[in-house]
């Protein structure tokens, strides 16, 4: 085979490092891209944060508020908000105007599997239905634990001591929400693998020490299971009736009242539908996991990366300015970079100057697109900012895309975990885009707004009488929405709604 060397013209893309930059803090959350600059601030010498007092204009490379972004609106109020994108939001705007959080899991840019996102559950009452004022001392104590205040108890028992060790043993193994998962002869074996004789000793004590912490508050702590939690503060309660119908039900047929299979119960307990349902309603009043009240795990509060607020008649987009880094070049640095005489750019310092930025640019340019995508969504859900979810418009990433000259994977990059405060609540950008559903009128209807649409209906359901899926495909036939059984059971799941046996009420 004969070697020759040839020459070829090609083009291909590469990217480059500080384009991958670019990229990978795009699709960044709010908390990864503080994270970020938090480890490029220890990383990066020639970058430091922006102090509150720092003189303005002494440095130009600095993250500044937004101006130059421009609106695809007509109205004079969209226009504002080109020019006080960066601004603080006005004294109008209240944190009291933003209703709860929303978030959902989305399925090819458009279509979300979860719909309605984090409900408020009320609190469960206590198992006796009175408040204990030692109890709840305790409980609004702050960063007491679970262990803590059994152990608190613990110091007015008389025990002996191998009594005293073998509780304090089963409270360290309690779960966070109170209840004691391991099996006593596991417990036993573990305490007594040096002297397998005395695991039969052991086991009894476990056995009544158990007894003295299913004692102690709160009622139901140390259960095995839910059967067992629920048992402990029912029979705790004066005797009546309706308690000894609700013991039989956790005892045997706790299933059964789970599957709201209200005809089987009453034949397994011989009772009438109002005893049942006092029974039901007693239940459901106890507290499935003693330990809540002491667990001081705080939910992640969601940050809203922009603000529409209203202005006029219409509305307007600005940048959360509580999420946007605050950075600039160390002046001290630079200015000894710039005293260097040649091979100052070649030298660590000035790698270090570089690449401080492109991080700085970067980071301003992820806004900037952040707002632009916002303001596009603005202009195409107007609709929704004045009259709520109803009112939504199918909407897909590639229009915005179309509508902005970018690529619809950037587009699905600025819209996850990227979120929007309206006064109807805090929604990822993703919750505006929503696939077509067709209509009688020849018209679309966004798959958003049926969603709200069915869960409306359900919400004003009778109780005892809950609308099935197909129940529910006709009301929306009514409405001139063309939509499948099988549809609808696919947004009631994604709306995290029960089926209509389970809504079921006596």
């Amino acid at each position: 085979m004969k070697q020759s060397l040839q020459v070829r013209l090609s083009q291909h893309l590469a990217l480059t490092p500080q384009l991958q930059q670019s990229i990978r803090l795009l699709q960044l959350s709010t908390l990864e891209l503080h994270q970020e600059v938090e480890q490029m601030l220890e990383q990066n010498p020639m970058l430091e944060p922006e102090d509150d007092g720092f003189e303005a204009g002494a440095l130009p490379e600095r993250i500044e508020p937004l101006h130059n972004s421009t609106s695809q609106t007509d109205e004079p109020s969209a226009r504002e908000s080109a020019d006080g994108a960066g601004d603080e939001p006005s004294a109008e705007l209240q944190a009291g105007d933003f209703g709860g959080t929303e978030r959902e899991d989305w399925e090819n840019g458009t279509e979300r599997e979860d719909f309605d996102g984090i409900r408020e559950t009320p609190g469960s009452s206590s198992g006796n239905g009175e408040s204990d004022d030692g109890m709840d001392r305790e409980q609004q104590s702050p960063g007491i634990s679970l262990q803590e205040h059994l152990r608190a108890q613990m110091a007015g028992m008389h025990l002996s001591a191998a009594d005293r060790a073998a509780l304090m043993y089963l409270i360290e193994s309690l779960t966070e929400d109170g209840y004691l998962l391991d099996p006593l002869e596991e417990l036993a074996q573990a305490l007594a693998s040096d002297e397998p004789d005395s695991q039969d000793e052991i086991l009894d004590q476990l056995r009544c020490a158990l007894k003295w912490l299913q004692s102690m508050e709160p009622l139901g702590v140390g259960a095995r299971d839910l059967s067992e939690c629920l048992l402990l503060q029912l029979r705790a309660l004066p005797r009546s009736q309706v308690q000894m119908i609700a013991i039989l039900i956790c005892k045997q047929h706790l299933e059964l009242m789970a599957r709201r299979d209200h005809k089987r119960l009453m034949a397994a307990t011989g009772a009438d539908e109002d005893l049942l349902r006092e029974a039901q309603n007693l239940i459901t009043s106890m507290e499935p996991k003693p330990g809540r009240a002491f667990s001081h795990t705080e939910a992640a509060a969601i940050q809203p990366d922009v603000l529409v607020m209203p202005v006029g008649k219409g509305w307007k987009v600005v940048l959360n300015p509580d999420v946007m880094p605050k950075l600039r070049i160390n002046e001290l640095y630079a200015r000894a970079l710039r005293q260097q005489r040649g091979g100052a750019s070649g030298s660590t310092l000035g790698t270090h100057l570089q690449e401080a930025r492109w991080f700085i640019k970067n980071i301003q340019q992820r806004f900037d697109t952040i707002l632009r995508v916002s303001q596009a969504i603005l202009e195409r859900q107007k609709a929704f900012f004045t009259h709520g979810a109803l009112a939504m418009k199918p909407l897909v990433l590639r229009e915005i895309a179309d509508e902005l000259g970018l690529h619809e994977s950037t587009i699905s990059r600025v819209t996850t975990a990227k979120y929007m405060a309206t006064r109807f609540g805090t929604f990822e950008l993703k919750y505006f885009f929503g696939s077509s559903l067709n209509t009688e009128a020849g018209g679309n209807a966004s798959s958003t707004a049926v969603r709200a649409l069915i869960q409306q209906f359900i919400a004003a359901e009778s109780p005892t009488k809950p609308l099935s899926d197909s129940q529910l495909s006709d009301m929306l036939d009514e409405q001139g929405i063309q939509v499948a059984r099988r549809t609808v059971a696919k947004y009631r799941e994604g709306l995290r709604i029960a089926p209509a046996n389970l809504r079921k009420q006596l």
